[in-house]
């Protein structure tokens, strides 16, 4: 496997409080390798997805520093439970969205949208509307669009949540795989403690209140998976301590 796609990320100190004087994340400290597949779990209202939108940019830590190395633009795609596909445009345009609006010329930018729909298995969907896709390859379709701008770092907020179990076997698998292909940094929040053991190298659980860091742990786990991974002993104990982390108080 390739490491050298991703970034490494390096969190001091960081706190985030609201208007509400609530402070959701209390002086995180984590560090994270480039190409490092991580998972984030933790109860509603941890602050999880505040966590992944302080990564982002998308909000300012109130107190402490995020550093990304190396630092460049367009090397972050986020992806969000919800597909937020637009629903007047195929699939190939939704995928490609992100190169038109950097301002890469069409046959270019639909070469970039092919390539990745064919990592996602969804090259022969390309000229269909979302309307006439299941929720799985609507959110194949969002995977695809966040990979079309070769990103270094990606997030996920819990993207698969919403799936029936079979669907999310099959994109947890493909999901791994593409990790394993790109070599990026990967970090994954989600609820699920299967989820976090089958799709991650590192699991961190935070506490109910401030994003306290309760665990931090490497799995001990092949680095390649497939769904007989699940019936596992390794598979049970990993998952096993995940579980003791997150039922503690």
């Amino acid at each position: 496997m390739q490491t050298t796609g991703g970034v490494a990320l390096s969190l001091k100190g960081v706190r985030k409080v609201f208007d509400n004087h609530l402070a959701v994340i209390e002086g995180m400290n984590l560090e994270i390798p480039a190409g490092e597949f991580i998972a984030i779990l933790g109860p509603s209202g941890c602050g999880k997805s505040t966590f992944l939108r302080l990564i982002a940019r998308l909000a300012e830590p109130s107190a402490g520093c995020i550093a990304i190395q190396p630092e460049e633009r367009f090397q972050t795609a986020f992806v969000f439970q919800d597909a937020h596909l637009l629903p007047w445009r195929t699939v190939i345009d939704n995928a490609a969205l992100p190169l038109e609006l950097m301002g890469v010329a069409r046959e270019a930018r639909y070469a970039t949208a092919r390539a990745a729909l064919r990592q996602v298995s969804l090259f022969e969907a390309e000229d269909r509307y979302p309307a006439q896709l299941s929720g799985g390859m609507r959110m194949r379709v969002s995977l695809a669009r966040a990979l079309v701008t070769k990103p270094r770092l990606l997030l996920l907020d819990e993207p698969f949540a919403a799936l029936d179990e079979i669907t999310r076997f099959r994109l947890d698998i493909q999901l791994r795989a593409l990790w394993r292909e790109r070599g990026i940094t990967v970090v994954f929040v989600t609820h699920s403690i299967s989820e976090a053991a089958f799709l991650a190298n590192r699991a961190v659980v935070l506490g109910k209140r401030g994003g306290n860091i309760k665990l931090d742990r490497n799995l001990d786990l092949p680095g390649e998976r497939d769904n007989e991974l699940r019936m596992d002993p390794s598979f049970g104990r990993e998952m096993k301590v995940l579980l003791n982390a997150m039922e503690e108080e």
